[in-house]
């Protein structure tokens, strides 16, 4: 299956060529982050379809996620 991925802020670099990640069916968040070589402690929140996602949801074709870093400032 394939999903659309798009980074933001300092992750902006992960996003695949073409923006879209090829994964075997029954991926999970967890598997797109892994297989774009982030760690689930480097992003704070996802996606799914504009909709919050966890670590654990499961993916369908067509799919778009949304990835963000925790975000510092002072």
């Amino acid at each position: 299956m394939q999903v659309r991925i798009k980074c933001f802020a300092t992750l902006s670099d992960h996003t695949p060529e073409g923006g879209v990640l090829t994964l075997p069916a029954g991926g999970t968040v967890e598997n797109a982050l892994t297989g774009i070589g982030l760690a689930p402690a480097d992003v704070k929140l996802v996606f799914v379809n504009s909709k919050h996602a966890e670590m654990d949801a499961p993916l369908a074709d067509g799919d778009q996620l949304g990835i963000f870093p925790a975000v510092g400032g002072g």
